[in-house]
């Protein structure tokens, strides 16, 4: 039986009656680093884009994620706030008064020390509201040794007091004092609710 025989479609009869490539060699080669090159080429470019693809993506959510943890924290601030609100303007309201009373014999004596230094015996005048009158006159009399007149003044708060050694004078005012003290809280949560929740 004869051989097959195929029919060879890429080379051409040479003159000499042998097959000849119907492609150079040379050109072969140049096309294959051509091929190369190229797909190098592509390849890279795919990966830059893929790269920038990927930092953009990582940015978006970086921004998204800071902005979601900013929401929070002012919701959690702003909750917080309004949980305590009512505890701190009930002390401001009612504790402050009391404690400033409390405080006013011992900071009128703080008050009076520099002058008595100065003044030696004489008499210490204190200007008060009659329902001040107790708390204060038994510690001023027993820490500083001076005779103390009272005089008093209903027209005073009972937190007020002005002290008088000779030509001197000075005052406590602690109502004031708890006045400012609450307006500040107040100021306080009324800025924290006027800011913006988000932002």
């Amino acid at each position: 039986m004869a051989g097959l025989r195929l029919e060879i479609f890429d080379t051409a009869a040479a003159p000499d009656g042998g097959l000849q490539p119907l492609v150079e060699v040379s050109a072969l080669e140049e096309a294959k680093i051509a091929s190369y090159e190229q797909g190098y080429s592509a390849g890279w470019e795919d990966a830059s884009a893929a790269q920038q693809g990927d930092q953009s993506r990582i940015r978006a959510d970086l921004a998204r994620n800071l902005q979601s943890l900013s929401f929070t924290f002012q919701d959690a601030r702003s909750h917080v706030l309004q949980a305590v609100r009512p505890l701190i303007l009930e002390m401001a309201g009612r504790l402050l008064p009391g404690i400033a009373r409390e405080a006013l014999a011992p900071t009128v004596l703080e008050a009076l020390a520099p002058m008595a230094e100065e003044m030696g015996d004489a008499p210490v005048t204190l200007v008060l509201n009659p329902a001040a009158r107790e708390r204060v006159e038994g510690l001023v009399a027993q820490a500083s040794g001076l005779p103390v007149v009272i005089e008093e003044e209903d027209s005073l708060g009972e937190g007020q007091v002005y002290i008088r050694l000779g030509p001197r004078e000075t005052s406590v005012d602690l109502d004031r004092v708890t006045r400012d003290i609450s307006a500040a809280v107040h100021a306080f949560f009324n800025l924290s609710d006027e800011e913006p929740s988000h932002g």
